[in-house]
């Protein structure tokens, strides 16, 4: 990339302003610590130069944007000629309580609804189920049929919206679910733009939130995968995730190369179910964490979006540009917020929106300032979202594409981080692909590891949390929080009696057992999932049959 005649002045020039400069301002004033690292740990050098990436070819390595490999965005005008899509995350209580915020988002200026959903929801049971209690509308909102799918998109016409849903173990049967709403507003399938989360490998690895055994688990995904890509064709089928595995304490790389090995293994089964790459590749989408260390999580993104582009074209002999491209949402850190201090967690946001947009993000949620102490107030999530429209409008990052290109340490980081990444990937791949990976424990132990070592770091002093561990206040304890009303599970049960009154049970038991059938052969299920949905079968009884047929997944232990 470089001249090496360059590169050799550079080299000498580089020795004499150690001697005559920094020699002298070091014995003067020493820099404040011996060493200094990134947020994952890795040493960072005092000076970076063209030294530091004079192997990277700029044509293979950096490029263009909108070109092979995609280092600098997918798109060659991205922001210039549309912003990402600002997604906030919501959900809580009952639907209609969801539905309310749902409408005040959209008021706000959100351009994307972002589903979630309580804990009984997300493992696949219905709001009367004695592991629900106490449980309900907790975390998210709860959703037991169709019924209740219905009042959550209330007056919101879907086919003028992105929605994203997450949920996983159930995604298909929310999935149907979604769909069938669309069709009652007169909305066909092929209509509908969203993403759901539907990544089930990461569960295993780092969130819980599991219920079957991994074969057939994948079986569903790549049902999924069929189905959408001949009835949902603008539907983003899985959002490969990497948020939950940081959440949990992986570093950067880490972070890269452990979801882009679960989606090598996404891949690989689509193709031995019989899917063509190119078929469902460009369907494919990424979730990705945004810390605080602005400029490691800047070379993140690149690394990732050119690692990914060589897995499609060298590994999987993609051919559409779109297969090879790395799509991906960014959720800002919710490990990062403190309970201590909350006001500070406004400031550490939107380092970490200025990162994933300086990354490009195609989507993005911010976190709100009270969300480590408890669901997040009308007020703080239009802070959270004025953090986006901010820096969208009034930062200036948005009017150049990558402005961080040719940045010497970002160029190098990027480097970095990718073959770290690699390096892990080689290693998944030694022990057969990321499901026995995951059933060894080698990732969850990587993580584990990494997420032990930062801890101590911390409680040593060696990391400082502003306001956790350093710059301590006495403080009162906090006003104003949300509270789910603990009403919310009776009225559930009782909204899911009333149902069972109303509906054909007979044709809900008929539908249930064609799903069974199906789920007993090898045919896709989504369509007997959707039938069984239409008819206000719920939830618990949707996933009580596959429970039945595909029994559930036990977690490795490690010792």
């Amino acid at each position: 990339m470089y001249d090496q005649e360059q590169l050799k002045k550079l080299s000498e020039t580089r020795k004499i302003w150690e001697e005559k400069e920094l020699n002298k301002s070091l014995s003067r004033s020493p820099e404040m610590k011996e060493t200094f690292t990134t947020g994952s740990g890795d040493s960072i050098q005092r000076l970076y130069t063209p030294e530091d990436i004079q192997d990277q070819d700029f044509f293979e390595e950096i490029g263009f944007p909108g070109q092979y490999p995609y280092t600098r965005g997918y798109q060659p005008t991205m922001y210039r000629g549309r912003l990402w899509t600002m997604r906030m995350y919501a959900g809580f209580s009952t639907a209609e309580e969801s539905n309310k915020r749902y409408k005040y988002l959209v008021e706000q200026g959100s351009t994307g609804l972002s589903v979630a959903f309580d804990l009984p929801t997300q493992i696949g049971y219905d709001s009367d189920h004695p592991l629900a209690e106490g449980e309900v509308g907790k975390v998210g909102v709860a959703i037991d049929s169709l019924a209740d799918m219905e009042i959550l998109f209330d007056g919101i016409q879907l086919d003028q919206v992105s929605t994203s849903m997450t949920i996983n173990a159930p995604a298909s049967v929310l999935l149907a679910m979604y769909i069938a709403v669309a069709e009652k507003q007169g909305v066909s399938p092929d209509k509908l733009r969203g993403t759901i989360q539907n990544d089930i490998l990461k569960e295993y690895i780092a969130r819980g939130t599991y219920i079957f055994p991994t074969e057939e688990s994948m079986r569903l995904i790549t049902n999924i995968f069929e189905y959408c890509s001949e009835n949902v064709p603008q539907w983003n089928t899985i959002s490969i995730s990497g948020y939950h595995i940081r959440e949990a304490g992986s570093t950067a790389a880490q972070e890269v190369g452990f979801t882009l090995a679960d989606g090598i293994a996404y891949v690989e089964a689509a193709i031995k179910a019989g899917l063509d790459v190119d078929a469902f590749a460009p369907r494919l989408s990424f979730f990705f964490n945004a810390h605080n260390d602005l400029l490691e999580e800047v070379a993140k993104y690149r690394a990732a979006r050119r690692l990914w582009a060589k897995i499609m074209k060298e590994r999987f002999g993609a051919k559409k540009p779109q297969s090879m491209m790395l799509k991906f949402h960014t959720q800002t850190g919710g490990s990062t917020l403190t309970a201590q201090q909350p006001d500070n967690n406004i400031v550490r946001v939107a380092i970490q929106t200025l990162a994933a947009v300086l990354g490009g993000t195609q989507s993005l949620h911010t976190n709100s300032k009270d969300e480590a102490l408890a669901l997040p107030t009308e007020d703080s999530v239009r802070i959270a979202l004025r953090t986006q429209q901010i820096v969208a409008h009034e930062s200036g990052v948005t009017n150049t594409v990558d402005p961080l290109a040719g940045s010497y340490y970002v160029e190098a980081k990027t480097k970095e981080i990718e073959d770290q990444a690699m390096a892990y990937i080689k290693k998944i791949d030694e022990i057969g692909g990321a499901p026995k990976a995951i059933d060894a424990g080698y990732i969850q132990q990587e993580i584990t590891d990494a997420a032990y070592k930062y801890q101590m770091d911390v409680e040593k002093g060696e990391v400082v949390v502003v306001g956790m561990n350093k710059y301590k206040i006495a403080e009162k304890a906090p006003q104003g929080l949300l509270k789910v009303d603990p009403a919310v599970g009776e009225m559930q049960k009782q909204k899911l009696i009333t149902l069972k009154e109303k509906r054909n049970n007979e044709a809900v038991k008929e539908k249930l057992d064609a799903l069974k059938k199906a789920c007993q052969g090898t045919e896709n299920v989504m369509p007997l999932i959707l039938e069984a949905v239409k008819e206000y079968a719920t939830l618990g009884e949707i996933c009580g049959v596959m429970r039945e047929v595909f029994g559930e997944y036990e977690q490795s232990v490690m010792l």
